[in-house]
């Protein structure tokens, strides 16, 4: 299995330009398939200076609906006219980020793409195929990120904080590895491992997501008690962790100080062979 990062807050090099999003294209023995389409054109850019063909890409799982995970879906579905696009029912509804300055700044999904016939609306856990799986309900009981504050989505005319009901995960099996893809975990990377051992009665070989352990409205960091205490939670699992997008530098160095070889970094333009 093969994954290359598309978009992400940083760069491998400067041969790819970067954002605050994320998209990853992940290649297996069945699938060539995107998680996320990053916050604009970019994933497609960098696509071609990878050599991916977004044009046989067979499937799309958008994690959830925030314009930095779904922001490149008008490009996508002119670059691509066969993949089934599996996205949360409720991605489509308004979600916000609450500014410095106390605006609120629409984050959503572009409402134009709703009534494609591609998008597959799921509320629950839906199975694929053999290969894949997509998973969400996840409930937040431990180590929930102080972060996910000033997010916000709008139910009956009113602004009210973000449950993540949206949110949705990936697994991908392939011969004897099971690959966990999440986009931030707002649910908190800790309570979507929990929600997968005690449902599917695994836990991943492999794991690749953002955990968001920043706030970038407001450019500030979660504890380092927080973040070195899911650490030790990861630790656990006997799993090798990537991570990227909304964990932030600061707290991937405390992870990498508890976690050592056991998590390491995706940039944009990185590849890796699982």
């Amino acid at each position: 299995m093969k994954v290359l990062t598309l978009a992400e807050n940083t760069s491998l090099s400067d041969e790819f330009k970067n954002e605050h999003g994320l998209s990853l294209y992940i290649e297996t023995e069945t699938h060539r398939l995107l998680f996320d389409v990053g916050a604009s054109s970019l994933f497609a850019e960098n696509a071609e200076k990878l050599g991916v063909d977004l044009a046989k890409v067979d499937t799309l799982i958008i994690s959830h609906g925030h314009n930095d995970h779904g922001g490149g879906l008008k490009t996508f579905l002119a670059l691509n006219d066969q993949a089934l696009i599996y996205i949360n029912r409720q991605a489509f509804e308004k979600h916000y980020s609450r500014r410095d300055n106390d605006e609120n700044a629409d984050i959503g999904l572009d409402q134009e793409l709703l009534s494609n016939q591609r998008f597959i609306f799921l509320a629950d856990d839906f199975v694929i195929d053999d290969a894949l799986c997509v998973f969400s309900n996840v409930q937040a009981k431990r180590y929930q990120s102080p972060a996910n504050t000033d997010l916000l989505m709008e139910k009956e005319g009113e602004l009210i904080s973000d449950d993540f009901s949206h949110e949705q995960n990936l697994i991908i099996r392939e011969k004897n590895q099971v690959v966990l893809l999440s986009g931030c975990a707002h649910k908190g990377i800790v309570n979507i491992l929990d929600h997968m051992a005690v449902n599917f009665n695994i836990y991943p070989t492999t794991v690749i997501s953002g955990f968001h352990l920043c706030n970038r409205a407001r450019k500030k960091l979660e504890s380092p008690e927080l973040v070195e205490n899911i650490g030790a939670e990861l630790l656990k699992t006997q799993a090798e962790f990537y991570t990227c997008h909304c964990t932030g530098a600061e707290p991937y160095q405390i992870l990498k100080s508890v976690m050592g070889d056991r998590v390491n970094y995706l940039s944009t333009g990185s590849q890796v062979e699982i």
